[in-house]
């Protein structure tokens, strides 16, 4: 009886320090998606009392707007940019990274770890002064090579790709630490095992570094798939979805509609809101599978 009640009054505190964070994630995340539910089926501009209810409208007129569809095309195209790059090129340089003979490995890690805990924002609104056409460092630099200037930002076939590598860059760290952890788990006494049979880098690399580090893989693509489609920060900074809605997201779509229209149209941004939220929910789904698969392919090399 005693246990009993030692165990009731421990979880009675557990349940009063935990309140506090309960409350505030069911104010502003719990709620805001249900709501957003409500408002995909009504017809408000965020300021009248009224709220007209027009069943499924906005979410046919959602599927017929053309600048939808641009801005879903546009995320697929980002993240088909990013995930390649960000995840095999990180990939290489890690390996690097992780040699104990390269000098001051850890000043170059925390290098490339640097951007990450950089604001976002304020990232997007220094590299639009340098990346500027008619006064920025790199522009100025091209001038004085003889080159002509270069509008980064401004050019419909160059805006989506800065905007790509900028991304790569911000976020490079985490994918290294990702790596670094995976590389970790892989026991030194193999590689030492094959260097003495005579194995060189490349093989190395090929026989012992990629099949163990394959579960990893599926994880990290899966994880980096996902973070690509929360960039809304880096990109509207950038470009706010111009050059002619080339870079246009499906985030900057629902704040465009919800915020930047001379009229708000939440119940339209909520159901684009909400079908961007069942994509993402799949994506969820998929990385859910990536991490069982990937469990699974650690359990069979064992």
């Amino acid at each position: 009886m005693a246990g009993r009640v030692r165990d009731w009054k421990k979880s009675t505190w557990i349940w009063i320090f935990l309140l506090p964070t309960v409350v505030l994630y069911g104010v502003y995340t719990i709620y805001p998606i249900i709501a957003s539910y409500w408002y995909s089926l009504v017809e408000w501009n965020g300021f009248d009392a009224n709220q007209q209810f027009v069943g499924l409208s906005n979410y046919r007129e959602v599927f017929a707007d053309p600048l939808f569809w641009n801005s879903f095309k546009v995320t697929l195209l980002f993240m088909v940019l990013v995930v390649p790059a960000r995840v095999l090129l990180t990939l290489v340089l890690v390996i690097v990274l992780n040699s104990p003979k390269l000098p001051l490995i850890g000043v170059l890690r925390s290098a490339f770890f640097i951007p990450v805990v950089t604001t976002t924002a304020i990232i997007g609104v220094v590299m639009r002064f340098i990346l500027d056409p008619s006064s920025g460092p790199i522009n100025s630099a091209l001038l004085k090579l003889g080159g002509g200037g270069v509008d980064f930002l401004g050019d419909q076939h160059l805006a989506l790709p800065t905007a790509a590598l900028l991304y790569i860059w911000k976020f490079f760290g985490v994918t290294m630490i990702y790596w670094l952890a995976a590389l970790q788990t892989i026991p030194y006494e193999l590689y030492e095992a094959a260097r003495i049979d005579g194995a060189g880098a490349l093989q190395l690399f090929r026989h012992i570094t990629l099949p163990m580090l394959k579960p990893f893989l599926i994880i990290i693509t899966v994880l980096t798939v996902e973070e690509t489609f929360h960039n809304f920060d880096l990109m509207y900074t950038l470009t706010g979805g111009g050059p002619y809605f080339h870079t246009e997201i499906i985030e900057i779509y629902i704040y465009r509609w919800a915020f930047a229209a001379p009229i708000p149209q939440l119940g339209h941004a909520s159901a684009a809101a909400v079908i961007f939220g069942l994509l993402v929910a799949i994506v969820g789904a998929v990385q859910l599978w990536g991490v069982y698969a990937g469990r699974r392919l650690r359990g069979d090399q064992r």
